[in-house]
């Protein structure tokens, strides 16, 4: 069974290689396929993969018709985890990579007949937060999307805008859609690796730099987390097992409240760990004076992850338990990745002086 993988470089990307290469072969989406691929694949053997099952294909999100080459053997599954991410990112970069280009993955998966596993992000299922921001249903063209930009950004508007456009593309076609739907995403269940993009690191980085002086919203104020090695695997068996639920939400709903995780992370740290609460709204009034962004190492946007609502994972947990997956205790993900971001910051002595 061949597989191709969008943003195989990626975080996410490099361990869902690693997770697959054992049993499968994989075509990875690469703009430098030479010097991308080597580099790859000795990342997945040191993730204990077998990098030698990676070929590379030319593509971009940004290119008409992703840039492939018109022989393009059919893959079982497509794969899309390929994104473009910034905190402030404009508009119209953020619509050309993160929904015509998925639009884009997808219409290839429903031209080769192949499952389309598309990486989404827990937030769609906050239907709340979606009522706030003008979204009330499936159809791309009853949502002010112009608003919805304006009031969430574009990275996150962008990757609203794309889960709902592609679900309504799957619905009016023969597309086998699967989405995943990731949480903030933790360092992996074993050593703690984490991404540096990830609002966890932010986070981390903040407590650690003395920046975090009290807690951002309430008690009920959470940031869902799922560990890398774990989304890696559910991606994995979603993309190749034959009975796949359509939507898996991939979240820990024993992720402790944002008090509770920064607590270990602070116990890891050598930190003192903050007891008061900051309401989200001044939290978010501060943001808005100039500078302060920068200086307090938080963007608004990520301020919409850090929410009370709790989510239903029930059809996931029945799916995991029959993949015989588990998902690993978080508070020991929350310990392991404050332990390798206190390693990292004892090798960048350039950007962490003593």
């Amino acid at each position: 069974m061949t597989l191709l993988i969008t943003g195989a470089s990626g975080f996410i990307g490099r361990h869902v290689c690693a997770q697959l290469s054992h049993h499968h072969d994989i075509l990875a989406v690469l703009r430098q396929p030479d010097s991308q691929l080597p580099a790859l694949r000795q990342q997945v053997n040191a993730l204990g993969g077998q990098g030698e099952r990676l070929q590379a294909v030319p593509g971009d999100l940004d290119l008409p018709g992703l840039g492939l080459p018109a022989d393009l053997p059919a893959p079982r599954a497509i794969i899309h985890l390929g994104a473009r991410f910034a905190w402030q990112l404009d508009r119209d970069s953020a619509h050309r990579t993160n929904v015509a280009g998925s639009l884009a993955v997808a219409e290839l998966a429903r031209r080769h007949g192949s499952r389309l596993v598309f990486i989404s992000g827990f937030m769609l299922e906050n239907r709340e937060h979606l009522q706030r921001l003008g979204i009330t249903g499936d159809d791309p063209e009853q949502v002010d999307w112009q608003a919805v930009y304006r009031r969430a950004g574009g990275y996150e508007a962008s990757k609203l805008e794309a889960a709902i456009r592609v679900r309504a593309l799957a619905a009016a076609s023969d597309l086998d859609l699967v989405e995943v739907q990731p949480a903030t995403v933790a360092g992996h269940s074993q050593n703690g690796t984490l991404d540096t993009a990830q609002p966890l690191f932010a986070l981390l980085d903040n407590l650690a730099s003395g920046r975090l002086a009290m807690v951002p919203g309430s008690p009920e104020h959470w940031l869902p987390l799922v560990a890398v090695d774990h989304l890696a695997a559910l991606i994995a068996v979603a993309a190749t097992s034959d009975t796949v639920p359509q939507r898996l939400l991939a979240l820990d709903p024993d992720t402790p409240n944002l008090q509770g995780l920064l607590a270990i992370a602070a116990n890891t740290l050598g930190r003192r760990a903050p007891q008061r609460h900051l309401p989200i709204p001044v939290l978010a009034a501060l943001l808005r004076l100039p500078g302060m962004p920068r200086l307090m190492n938080t963007w608004p946007e990520a301020l919409h992850f850090i929410q009370p609502t709790r989510f239903d994972t029930a059809s996931t947990d029945a799916f995991l338990a029959q993949q015989g997956l588990t998902r690993p205790a978080m508070e020991a993900v929350i310990a392991a990745s404050a332990r390798w971001y206190q390693q990292y910051r004892r090798d960048q002595p350039d950007l962490y002086p003593a």
